[in-house]
């Protein structure tokens, strides 16, 4: 007889048909277990799948919900401590909508992606059509090797289709009283419209009450013969404490977070039992409940639960964390970041501060720190942590700790250390606060001067009981006029913030990577400034690192200074947890001299020790490893070599796997800021010519990092996909012709066939809830309506899809609403209402565009006005784009007097800019206006001498005598 601990994978159902048909699953039946730990009232039914030893737990009897189903985990994991995956499979209700043909005896397998981790939980209250939700998290991750199965899985039955349907006939010879879990016939799969509701009070069943008029029903055509049938879906699977039975919520929540299922025992389980959530459909989560499904929908999901686990080899599964030393050690780590985000919440309850801070930036770093620190090996870094300065450092005021590296040190995961370090030591009420900054080279137009300064001073401010008056004051001071802070007011207001001991006793600021801090417009110089004012005025300890630079070493000069590098121990240390993921290839003796040998070519890099790391754990066999461990790169300059080779195994891939690989590299290569892993995969669903988004074309997330050769990862708490390291994208800054030539033309399509696509022919979103639909159904369409152009303008031609593009005005107006949507200043011009594509060419700058628009066989009106009177040529002044204006000037028909609503015309806004070179080019017309009137009376000189733009005065004065 088996011992408990001989028994892996940990399997909860909630209702009796949900075991009986776990139970029909089994290749083997064992005896019940000897014994289980005290106080642990849960019977077992204990048995075999394929290589795998299973324990089954029900939910005690008419006991469902979220605290029972933890219960039970929680006793399992007591009497059986070896379990490493979870399952809880059974039944669920189904959330049928456009992109998903959701229907009865269809599957649902929870999967993390957009965002999520794979389970949703929210607060639902009445049971009644129109009550409300609100949402409360999502939950915890199902450990890797069920997520690698999962992926495995779903490929496979795209390439053969499934068998699930013969699997439950033979299962279903295990069952004496089969007939409940047989598949019920066809005219029973009956999906009503979300307004008709079954009649309350009515204990009549649906075919009695609700089938005879056939206009509450959905029509849906039948699947085809190619299609899986039953299908599996795979997404967010929503759980609560009540029973979903409100059609509109459902379709809310389908529609606005894309969920695909409804249940009630999950959201008890992730935290305390991180596993894979498997839901056979057996209703539509309505009033019309169809227990008729529930039998074999439990079937279903118990058959693809079985076909899962056979994916999974038995030494992938003994490489698994057991699930309690998980939980222990997640709790450890995260129990001051939960208590900050406790803290945060309950002192942001009043919605006027909540708007105060999301006025001063609505970016937060939290969600970067938290990936960081999830990235960190557990053990690693104490170095820095016990040395004397890093102590000195943390136990006296007024102290600036600089810690320069070379790339790929680690600087940044030591940074997260720091910062979780300062939040155990100083927990709140403590009085002291702590802000901190990642720079990121791939935000540099956003991470300006105001921006660094308003988001310390935001973080600062968050801790808070409550807002200090002079955050308000500034506030007020600007919200209103639709203006931003200056440099000078949020520095001073974050100064007076920081003087007040009764605010804050002491602070410290920790600031990573200052070398990817901008040098645009000084603002690395201004950044440095700042805090060593605010140090040296304040209590305020300084953290910073960067790589080595002379010019930023400078102005840390007489600071403590502490070289970061990847010691031996760390390095060992990260290599040994990684190498026993595949014990059967890394056995002691090459493990050992791999360590040896990774380590000494790391060179104190913890980069080139990952890189060389992934390389050698896709390899299949011994012989493999150690061919590989003779020709590792070595240092600095090993980094170019590595990631040589790293693209040489993208290009030896199967063509499918090698062409999405390069389609995902060149998005995250040159897009001009990072994109969230959903955006990233509508672009590469995009198909040319289409008017429509397949999402069967969508890949999964986890294929977006695997086919990439270790080259990029993904923040699971930022929702961002990057590459694995600023180093490597300075590589393809270099090499990026060699890979990828046609990536600018490539993007380029791929934005405006999206903008082009069908949907958008509405144009112009009428309310705010609309256009926030609009962007979560089509996550791409911020970016491609912003940055279309970006890409466009590099070309040497216009695409044809550009131009077709730009000749669509109602398309053009619907993307049009998003530079409106970005930009405040641009509400005041309706830059949606009304404007044509060349009105949207001029405004980007997208010449070649324009001119292929003016040579159309049908012409363009080159004066046509927008709701506010503005003209091609004055969004191309206005935006103070010479070749532009050239090229429009060069046209004879254009109006070079035209005035917008404010009688604002060419001339005046050259003026007001002090444009010299535009001004000049308006004067050379015949016919132009040199004193024009704006609606206040001011004429285009006026304008110069009030701002002091000599040069325009100068120009304009004999004119205008």
């Amino acid at each position: 007889m088996l011992s408990n601990g001989d028994y892996t994978v940990g399997w909860i159902c909630a209702i009796t048909a949900e075991l009986v048909a776990a139970r029909a699953f089994f290749d083997e039946q064992h005896e019940q277990p000897r014994e289980v730990t005290q106080n642990d009232n849960n019977n077992y039914v204990l048995g075999k799948i394929g290589p795998h030893n299973v324990v089954i737990a029900v939910l005690p009897q008419g006991e469902c919900g979220p605290s029972s189903a933890a219960t039970v985990a929680r006793d399992m994991l007591h009497s059986f401590p070896n379990i490493r995956i979870g399952l809880m499979v059974g039944v669920g209700g189904g959330a049928p909508s456009p992109k998903h043909d959701i229907r009865l005896g269809d599957i649902v397998v929870s999967s993390r992606g957009d965002g999520n981790g794979g389970v949703l939980q929210y607060d639902y209250g009445k049971t009644i059509q129109n009550s409300s939700f609100v949402e409360t998290g999502f939950l915890n991750q199902p450990p890797q090797s069920l997520l690698t199965a999962v992926n495995t899985l779903e490929a496979t039955y795209e390439m053969q289709g499934h068998q699930l349907d013969s699997d439950v006939e033979m299962a279903l010879k295990n069952i004496k009283r089969r007939k409940k879990y047989c598949r019920p016939h066809a005219s029973t799969d009956r999906l009503f419209r979300p307004s008709f509701t079954h009649p309350q009070n009515s204990f009549a069943t649906c075919s009695q009450v609700c089938s005879d008029d056939l206009t509450h029903l959905l029509t849906r055509t039948a699947r085809d013969e190619d299609e899986n049938n039953p299908m599996i879906h795979y997404g967010l699977i929503a759980s609560a404490s009540t029973l979903m039975e409100d059609a509109i919520i459902r379709d809310t929540l389908a529609a606005e977070r894309n969920v695909l299922c409804f249940e009630r025992e999950a959201a008890g389980l992730m935290n305390h039992f991180p596993c894979l959530v498997i839901r056979g459909i057996c209703h539509y989560s309505d009033t019309h409940k169809n227990e008729d499904w529930e039998g074999f929908a439990a079937m279903m999901a118990a058959a693809y639960a079985k076909d899962l686990l056979r994916q999974i080899p038995p030494k992938k599964l003994e490489a698994e964390t057991r699930i309690g030393e998980l939980l222990s050690d997640v709790l450890n780590k995260l129990s001051t970041t939960e208590a900050n985000v406790e803290t945060v919440t309950s002192r942001l309850k009043r919605q006027e501060d909540f708007e105060i801070l999301n006025w001063l930036t609505p970016f937060d770093y939290g969600p970067q720190h938290s990936d960081f620190l999830k990235r960190r090996q557990q053990g690693t870094g104490n170095w820095l942590l016990d040395s004397p300065n890093f102590q000195t450092w943390l136990n006296t005021d007024k102290q600036t700790l600089f810690c320069p590296g070379i790339p790929g040190a680690g600087k940044t995961i030591l940074t997260s250390v720091v910062i979780d370090h300062l939040g155990s030591r100083f927990p709140k009420g403590s009085n002291v606060g702590i802000a901190y900054l990642y720079c990121n080279f791939r935000r540099q137009h956003e991470q300006t001067i105001e921006h660094f300064l308003a988001s310390l001073l935001k973080q600062l401010v968050q801790e808070l009981s409550s807002i200090p008056e002079g955050v308000k004051r500034l506030y007020d001071h600007h919200m209103h006029k639709f203006t931003r802070p200056s440099c000078t007011e949020l520095s001073e207001t974050l100064l007076s913030v920081l003087s007040d001991s009764k605010i804050y006793t002491r602070t410290f600021i920790i600031i990573d990577a200052v070398d990817e801090c901008s040098k645009l417009v000084g603002c690395q110089k201004q950044l440095l400034s700042e805090v060593f004012r605010l140090r040296k005025g304040t209590r305020t300890n300084l953290f910073a690192t960067s790589r080595f630079s002379d010019e930023i070493a400078e102005r840390f000069d007489g600071a403590q200074c502490m070289k970061i590098h990847a010691t031996e121990g760390d390095l060992a240390t990260y290599l040994n947890e990684q190498m026993k993921q595949q014990p059967d290839v890394f056995d002691r003796d090459i493990r050992d001299d791999a360590v040896s040998k990774i380590v000494a070519a790391a060179d104190g890099m913890f980069l080139l020790a990952q890189l060389h790391m992934n390389t050698l754990i896709g390899l299949p066999t011994k012989g493999d490893v150690k061919n590989a461990l003779r020709n590792l790169a070595k240092g600095q300059d090993g980094l170019d070599e590595t990631y040589k080779l790293a693209m040489q195994r993208i290009e030896g891939q199967g063509v499918g796997y090698r062409d999405l690989a390069i389609k995902i590299l060149s998005w995250i290569v040159q897009a001009v800021r990072p994109l969230s892993t959903l955006e990233l995969r509508h672009a590469l669903a995009v198909r040319p010519s289409t008017n429509r988004l397949d999402h069967d074309f969508i890949p999964a997330v986890g294929i977006l990092q695997s086919v990439c050769t270790g080259l990029v990862t993904v923040d699971e708490e930022s929702e961002v996909i990057r590459l694995v390291h600023y180093t490597t994208q300075e590589y393809f800054e270099r090499t990026w012709l060699t890979w990828f030539p046609d990536a600018h033309k490539d993007l380029a399509i791929v934005c405006v066939t999206y903008l082009s696509f069908d949907i958008f022919e509405s144009g112009v979103c009428q309310t705010d809830d609309e256009l926030k639909r609009r962007y979560q159904e089509y996550p791409l369409f911020d970016y491609a309506a912003m940055y279309w152009a970006y890409h466009a303008e590099k070309l040497l031609d216009s695409p044809l899809e550009v131009v077709d593009f730009l000749e669509c005005k109602t398309k053009v107006r619907a993307s049009g609403q998003v530079i409106m949507d970005h930009n405040s200043e641009f509400r005041w011009h309706k830059l949606s209402s009304q404007i044509t594509g060349l009105h949207l060419a001029a405004y980007f700058g997208v010449e070649k565009a324009i001119v292929q628009l003016l040579l159309a066989k049908d012409g363009v009106d080159i004066n046509a006005t927008n709701d506010e009177g503005w003209t091609p040529l004055l969004y191309a002044v206005s935006n103070r784009n010479e070749e532009i204006v050239q090229l429009l000037l060069a046209n004879d028909g254009v109006d070079i007097n035209a005035k917008d609503g404010d009688g604002w015309s060419p001339l005046l806004w050259a003026a007001r800019h002090g444009d010299v070179v535009v001004a000049r080019l308006l004067l050379s017309k015949d016919g132009i206006d040199v004193e024009p009137e704006d609606n206040d009376g001011k004429t285009p000189l006026s304008h110069a001498a009030m701002r002091g733009h000599e040069e325009i005065v100068e120009l304009l004065k004999p004119r205008a005598i």
